[in-house]
């Protein structure tokens, strides 16, 4: 066991990646607003894009490849496709996260330095952090917050049971009004993450074995990342049930102010001795999130283009171009958070189709060694989530 632990990496940098605005912005406002009413959503969405997570490491380990070399197998339009969504997504994913975790800054250090400087000062210190320390940091790293924040999470979850005095209701329910429609969908559009991550953790795997192909499939790493952002969701629609829920308090879209809310949820569970340490978790949980994504996406870019055009353009070159569209955006929708949150979940959710889809295809094509393609019934419940996926983007955009 405690080899395999050791072994744990690019399934602990999708958790860091996953656990961030999905859990604690998402999660938390679900129970908030609708109490324990939406669980199933959270465990359905995680069930129909569970083969699409797997197969990237899949893929990876019984190749050596990322999906993005893949894609480019399948034929360029792939990689076209994928290119065209990332620079019209990454943007806004990480202006979203960013703001989120200069919020929790504020309140965890007491500067008031106003949150579009902290969102600078973060943003520039987890560029030095990956330009300095590269892959190696982020891996090490990734190990402490996730442990951190899953036992400060469960801690939290455990006292707010204890001094619970109402009675808790598990009847589910299905929002109908267009308000209760648009956040189910970006409820389930970063819940675990967006399907995009997938391609994400097929690069860290590479990284990780150096592009060496294995005559095995171990999923252990990928499954305890994954398993790890199921528990926790379901431990931060639990403290939004239970806290909030019955005192009627609704989240603000405002980051600095939802922060606060966020730290109050805890210390209402926990008690005022714990301030620090929930505020420590909840902020190195989205810095994480901060991190990775600000490391992801420059990566796929890098490869993506070298792929497509036969052009080294570098993961620095990639990395400057987020970081200045990141700090346009911040400057010019800093007080809109919330929507900021709406739109890069929508759209995250609308995509899901698209890289389900890819993946499924890779994973049985000829591209992918026998031994590492997945049996039948998994074949069988990709097709079946694939359907589910096209079935609730068609429900959403026929309600707008």
């Amino acid at each position: 066991m405690i080899k395999k632990l050791k072994s744990l990496g690019p399934g602990l940098l999708f958790a860091g990646a996953a656990i961030g605005v999905s859990h604690l912005v998402q999660s938390t406002r679900a129970g908030a607003d609708y109490g324990f009413s939406l669980l199933w959503a959270l465990f359905l969405i995680n069930i129909i894009k569970y083969p699409f997570f797997q197969f990237g490491p899949r893929y990876a380990q019984a190749t050596g490849n990322s999906l993005l070399d893949g894609y480019q197998k399948l034929g360029k339009g792939f990689l076209i496709a994928y290119f065209i969504l990332t620079l019209a997504t990454m943007f806004t994913i990480q202006t979203a996260v960013t703001i989120v975790t200069a919020g929790l800054a504020t309140t965890l250090f007491g500067l008031n330095l106003g949150l579009e400087t902290w969102s600078i000062i973060i943003t520039l210190i987890c560029a030095v952090i990956l330009i300095i320390g590269k892959f190696k940091v982020l891996n090490q790293l990734m190990k402490v917050i996730i442990i951190t924040l899953t036992i400060s999470t469960i801690l939290a979850v455990f006292f707010a049971f204890n001094n619970n005095t109402h009675p808790i209701q598990l009847t589910q329910m299905l929002p109908k009004e267009g308000i209760g429609i648009a956040f189910l969908i970006a409820f389930m559009g970063w819940m675990p993450a967006p399907l995009d991550i997938s391609i994400w953790h097929s690069l860290w795997e590479t990284e990780k074995r150096n592009n060496i192909s294995v005559k095995s499939i171990k999923l252990f790493d990928f499954n305890t990342g994954y398993f790890t952002t199921i528990i926790l969701g379901v431990a931060f629609i639990t403290l939004g049930a239970i806290v909030m829920y019955p005192s009627g308090e609704s989240f603000s879209p405002k980051g600095g102010k939802f922060a606060n809310q966020l730290i109050n949820l805890y210390q209402k569970s926990l008690g005022s001795n714990f301030t620090i340490v929930i505020a420590i978790a909840a902020f190195t949980t989205m810095f994480s999130t901060t991190l990775t994504t600000l490391d992801a996406s420059p990566r796929a870019l890098e490869k993506t283009t070298s792929l497509l055009f036969s052009k080294n353009n570098s993961y620095k070159y990639w990395m400057a171009i987020l970081i200045a569209g990141t700090i346009i955006i911040l400057s010019l929708l800093l007080s809109e958070m919330g929507l900021l949150i709406k739109i890069a979940t929508v759209l995250s959710f609308l995509t899901a189709p698209f890289y389900a889809i890819a993946n499924y295809i890779l994973i049985t094509s000829k591209h992918t060694p026998n031994f590492a393609q997945p049996n039948w019934l998994m074949k069988l419940f990709s097709l079946i989530s694939i359907v589910l996926l096209f079935a609730f983007s068609i429900w959403y955009l026929t309600t707008l």
